[in-house]
């Protein structure tokens, strides 16, 4: 089986991104995703997204984590996707597309995407972490030096101790200025750190507003694979009008076979 692919990377949040318009790759095969995603004997990607025809939208997002499974919203994979679109030729610098969580839309800048991520109506506060729910689960805590977090370590054991064999992706956040916050990232599916989660940077912007670490509404969250832009309105106890801000780039095209 010969596969056209191309990788796209969002602030180090990397995908396989395949043209699935003609149903020629088959979702069912998670050992051939999880192979294409691995870094030793793959492509290596924390992802692989497939775009899909849409009966009345651009076209549609089908996303499956790096273990092959297919997965919920991912932020930074939305906005690959939206690139990889762009290159194909189906839209010029605006898209509207479907993902699991629903639709979308994005504008292309450049090289950053802005995509306008699913509204957000329940943030549960705890005395220790804040949980809510951007598109995929988030579990928000506070460090006082995020470098010398173990995020794996740590990372697993709240994802299975907690959440159980559903999970949640767990992010452990520092403030470093008003409304400016370091973020590490453990994904599920992944079961390992990523440099940076789409999803994960916005479930962190809402979380910091909610816990009165910031009062403004456009929030700068800086991780391991670069900087991101939180944007977003609060309408009574609802978050409405959320973007999510950054590079989105192409880094190679090939075919698996």
């Amino acid at each position: 089986m010969q596969v056209a692919f191309s990788k796209y990377q969002g602030t180090g949040n990397d995908f396989v991104l395949i043209d699935n318009r003609q149903h020629t790759f088959s979702k069912n095969n998670t050992k051939i995703i999880a192979r294409m995603c691995d870094r030793r004997f793959g492509i290596g990607a924390d992802g692989l997204i497939l775009l899909e025809n849409h009966d009345s939208l651009d076209f549609k997002m089908v996303y499956f984590n790096s273990d092959g499974k297919e997965s919920s919203m991912c932020g930074n994979g939305g906005r690959c996707i939206v690139k990889f679109a762009n290159a194909l030729g189906i839209i010029e610098d605006s898209a509207q597309f479907e993902a699991i969580d629903g639709l979308h839309e994005a504008t292309i800048h450049g090289e950053s995407v802005r995509l306008k991520m699913s509204d957000v109506a329940q943030v549960d506060i705890t005395t220790t972490h804040a949980f809510l729910n951007t598109g995929s689960p988030h579990h928000v805590t506070m460090e006082s030096n995020v470098e010398q977090v173990n995020v794996k370590e740590q990372g697993a054991e709240i994802r299975y101790g907690t959440y159980g064999s559903e999970g949640a992706n767990i992010n452990f956040v520092q403030k470093t200025g008003d409304a400016i916050f370091s973020v590490r990232t453990y994904e599920r599916g992944v079961e390992d750190e990523t440099l940076s989660c789409g999803t994960g940077v916005t479930a962190v912007a809402i979380a910091m507003y909610e816990m009165k670490q910031t009062s403004e509404k456009e929030v700068i969250l800086d991780t391991p694979g670069g900087k991101l832009i939180v944007r977003f309105d609060k309408e009574d106890d609802r978050f409405t009008n959320i973007y999510l801000e950054g590079p989105a780039n192409f880094v190679f095209k090939g075919v698996w076979q």
